[in-house]
């Protein structure tokens, strides 16, 4: 009934979706680029240290890649990797359906991860990588000692009290 009074439709998915049904895009939609849960997890940490930072930001502005933290001073790029999306040599499992086009979909992603690696390096950009499933402390601790080697002191280090306020790194 609900149907037949225009309440409900079949969705129809867009021809140039790559789903394999309406069911499968709605889960690829909904997988957030930014602020996941491990993110969210290891910016609250480097913050209580007095760490401030850029979020979702290029490290180069002509590079179209995105870090996920960016300590400008200190040219620290870090990245939080999704096991699945970057094929997490301990938790990544092969898609069964469409195999071949997500083992394409997902060589490219470790490739162009590798060549960000290259280009930011080549600019003098120290870049860290953790999995999501990497606990959050030891994550923040990584960052911590990438960012105390590049500046040899904690002088990206502010104050929790510091007017600046969070997520920056002027």
């Amino acid at each position: 009934m609900a149907r037949a009074a225009g309440l409900v439709r079949d969705e129809v998915l867009p021809s140039d979706s790559k789903a394999s049904s309406t069911a499968v895009r709605a889960v690829m939609t909904a997988n957030r680029s930014r602020d996941t849960k491990p993110e969210r997890q290891l910016r609250s940490l480097l913050h209580r240290q007095g760490l401030r930072y850029r979020v979702d930001a290029r490290p180069i502005g002509t590079l179209r890649r995105t870090a996920d933290l960016v300590f400008l001073k200190a040219r620290v790029a870090v990245f939080v990797d999704g096991c699945y999306w970057h094929g997490c040599p301990e938790h990544y499992r092969p898609a069964v359906k469409r195999s071949h086009w997500w083992q394409e979909k997902i060589e490219g992603n470790r490739a162009r991860d590798a060549d960000t690696n290259a280009r930011l390096r080549e600019q003098g950009w120290t870049v860290v990588r953790v999995w999501e499933h990497e606990a959050p402390e030891v994550a923040a601790a990584e960052v911590i000692s990438a960012l105390e080697r590049c500046s040899g002191t904690s002088e990206g280090r502010v104050p929790a009290s510091s007017p600046r306020g969070s997520g920056t790194d002027d």
